[in-house]
C-alpha cells in the first residue's frame, strides 16, 4: 500500500505532508533571516517554529520538499487554493541548497500533477527585489501578468508608518 502522505515523487525528491520529525530540519531554515528575507514573517525561534509545524501538519496547503538520498527535508512549496479551479504557489527552501534545481524540480512535479487534476491556472506573487524567485518562475514557464507599485505591507517603521512593498504577478495556464 502506497504512503498516503507521499504526494509525488521525482529523481531528487519526496514531496510528502508535513510530520513532527521535520521540525529541526524546518526550524533550521525558518530561522535563517535571508531565507525568509521576502516573506511575511521574521525568522523564527525553535518554539515559533514548533507551533508552525503543528500549522503545516494540519493543512493541505503546504507540501515538505525531502531529499531522497539524505531523507533530510530541505523546504517546501505551497499550493493555496484559490477561486476559479485556481491555486497560489510558493516556496521557500534552505539556503544550503540553493541553486542546484530542487526548487524548479519539486514545483515542476507539483504543477504537472496539479495541471492533470484539472486546475485551470497557477499564480505566484512576489517581490521584485526576489530576483530568485520571480527568475525561477519565469523558469517554469510563468509569464509576469502585473507589477503592483506600493500595494502591501508586511512591517511598520519605528513611527507606525507601514513600509509599502511593490509586488510582482506571475501565473501559468493550463493548455489541456
Amino acid at each position: 500500500m502506497a504512503d498516503k502522505k507521499i504526494i509525488a515523487e521525482t529523481e531528487r525528491l519526496i514531496l510528502r505532508r508535513y510530520k513532527k520529525e521535520d521540525l529541526q530540519d524546518l526550524f533550521e531554515y525558518l530561522s535563517d533571516a535571508k531565507v525568509v528575507e521576502y516573506e511575511p514573517y521574521k525568522p523564527m525561534t525553535f518554539s515559533e517554529a514548533k507551533e508552525n509545524l503543528e500549522w503545516r501538519i494540519g493543512t493541505d496547503e503546504m507540501v515538505a520538499v525531502e531529499l531522497k538520498d539524505s531523507r533530510k527535508m530541505i523546504g517546501n512549496v505551497y499550493l493555496g487554493k484559490r477561486e476559479f479551479d485556481s491555486l497560489e504557489i510558493g516556496f521557500v527552501f534552505n539556503r544550503n541548497y540553493w541553486g542546484k534545481g530542487y526548487a524548479a524540480e519539486s514545483c515542476e512535479a507539483l504543477i504537472a500533477q496539479a495541471f492533470s487534476n484539472g486546475v485551470h491556472r497557477i499564480y505566484a506573487e512576489c517581490d521584485p527585489a526576489n530576483k530568485r524567485s520571480w527568475k525561477l518562475l519565469e523558469t517554469l514557464g510563468f509569464l509576469r501578468e502585473a507589477y503592483f507599485r506600493k500595494n502591501v505591507y508586511f512591517w511598520k517603521d519605528e513611527n507606525g508608518k507601514p513600509i509599502w512593498k511593490d509586488t510582482y504577478v506571475y501565473s501559468k495556464l493550463n493548455n489541456v
